[in-house]
């Protein structure tokens, strides 16, 4: 087998490949929304847990709470989330989707429906299903957290670093 030939055949080249083409791609569509991905993910995150704090939020997205702060005060200022006061604990704040918030979340969905017909063309129903289940029982064996992208992890690492 040459050299070109190897990365063709193995699994984890063909992940990393397929992931950062997968990730730019969503990047240029959500970009359409003046989103970036990491604003989507917390958006779709805040639907799915209704009334995080932003520690909880924070600790849920492994990002370091002064990087969160700066892309909830951009999503508070385009009307897309409110910050209020903690229903338990008046130190922290809750954040919730405001009705813009979930119009644009409805925009997010159809986008990302469309990047994942684009990026899956390829494969039948049957074959999507049957990866979705294989690349689940990779993830889950990696300790990945289900629904939480790792980039976010390095969004902390950058702010922690400056």
């Amino acid at each position: 087998m040459n050299h070109n030939e190897m990365g063709q055949k193995q699994p984890a080249f063909l992940l990393a490949q397929l992931g950062a083409h997968a990730a730019a791609e969503f990047t240029e569509r959500v970009g359409v929304l003046k989103l970036t991905p990491a604003d989507a993910g917390i958006l779709r995150l805040l639907r799915v847990e209704v009334g995080l704090s932003q520690q909880e939020l924070a600790t849920k997205l492994q990002i370091h709470p002064s990087r969160l702060v700066a892309i909830l005060d951009n999503l508070e200022k385009r009307s897309l989330v409110k910050r209020r006061a903690h229903p338990h604990d008046r130190r922290l704040y809750s954040v919730h989707l405001t009705k813009d918030g979930n119009e644009v979340l409805e925009k997010i969905g159809r986008v990302a429906r469309e990047h994942q017909d684009a990026l899956l063309s390829a494969l039948s129903k049957e074959e999507r299903e049957a990866l979705a289940a294989l690349l689940l029982k990779i993830a889950d064996q990696q300790g990945l957290v289900r629904g939480v992208h790792p980039g976010y992890r390095q969004i902390g690492k950058l702010q922690v670093g400056r």
